[in-house]
């Protein structure tokens, strides 16, 4: 066995985490590969101390949300529901009406937690 062998592995603690801010701008990116870089970037996987059970993320800050791109027709055929809980009240709207509304960053919340 050679020296690598006997090094224990290190693991991070939540003191050792230096957390910064990233700012993202989506225009003309796709949802969902803006999705997975910023849910990585949330889970703190782009750094070397990476460690599962402790919280290495960043902080990230997407701005112009409603100018997303969504690829195909997913703009006029992909629905999102919510439901408050009520019997009735399913509520069924489309990507492009929920990125044109006041709530554009839904659609981005969706899919990074997706």
């Amino acid at each position: 066995m050679g020296a690598a062998a006997h090094r224990a592995t290190q693991s991070a603690r939540p003191a050792d985490v230096e957390r910064q801010w990233f700012v993202i701008d989506a225009t003309d990116l796709v949802l969902g590969r803006l999705a997975t870089r910023v849910a990585s970037m949330l889970r703190g996987k782009h750094k070397p101390i990476f460690t599962p059970h402790v919280d290495t993320g960043d902080h990230v800050i997407v701005v112009n949300a409603e100018k997303v791109k969504l690829t195909g027709r997913k703009r006029e055929q992909k629905l999102y529901h919510r439901h408050s809980g009520y019997m009735g009240s399913l509520k069924t709207v489309n990507a492009d009406t929920l990125l044109s509304g006041p709530h554009a960053d839904r659609v981005i919340r969706r899919a990074i937690t997706g």
